[in-house]
């Protein structure tokens, strides 16, 4: 379960008002962010998605609930890579949701995580073998609902910047990361629109 993240309103209203994202973000309304109730499921599920299609990873999720129902560690922690790799997931994801189920069961949890700032996440999360900075990312806009993350790394992101900011060439990962400031501090927000502006609206968000 989620519930919408607090600012979505107050930033909505204030990227109306920019010069590059405003026809945009009036057209789409407030941002589709959320915070996650269940942070170790929505880790989980994120690791189990990394590289397909949204219906692909749906598939492996669904396989994986039908093998063992809730993604808790308790429920993780009685399985094996092999028993975990039967529902279709990679040897290296087997690895790391394990992993993750190990440091839940040992002090890390929910209620540290959302106490952390930003970087603290990213480099908690990023320890951890098959989370790079893309996934820590992600998890801060889309599970913890942090309104102020961009990931500069994202294909879809730097299509945006392209667009918006009409360029010819698409924007290297350096030059990315400058074009985000103009929109603190709701740059998750503006992240949102930029996917908007190429994939138009989706259910999916």
């Amino acid at each position: 379960m989620k519930k919408p993240a607090p600012w979505v309103a107050d930033a909505h209203a204030h990227l109306s008002a920019d010069k590059r994202l405003g026809k945009i973000a009036q057209a789409h309304g407030p941002p589709s962010i959320h915070v996650e109730r269940d942070l170790f499921e929505t880790l989980v599920h994120s690791v189990a998605g990394q590289q397909l299609s949204g219906r692909a990873a749906q598939a492996i999720i669904n396989k994986m609930t039908d093998r063992i129902g809730k993604a808790t560690p308790d429920n993780l922690k009685k399985e094996t890579p092999e028993s975990l790799r039967a529902v279709g997931l990679s040897g290296a994801k087997c690895g790391t949701i394990l992993e993750l189920a190990n440091a839940f069961d040992n002090g890390l949890d929910a209620k540290a995580l959302r106490k952390m700032d930003d970087v603290e996440v990213v480099e908690t999360l990023t320890k951890f073998k098959g989370i790079g900075p893309w996934t820590a990312e992600m998890f801060l806009m889309f599970a913890l609902g942090r309104p102020d993350v961009m990931s500069p790394g994202d294909l879809g992101l730097r299509k945006g910047l392209q667009i918006v900011y009409k360029r010819k060439e698409l924007p290297t990962i350096k030059e990315a990361a400058p074009l985000f400031e103009c929109w603190r501090p709701y740059r998750t927000a503006a992240s949102w629109y930029l996917w908007r502006a190429i994939e138009g609206s989706n259910v999916n968000w």
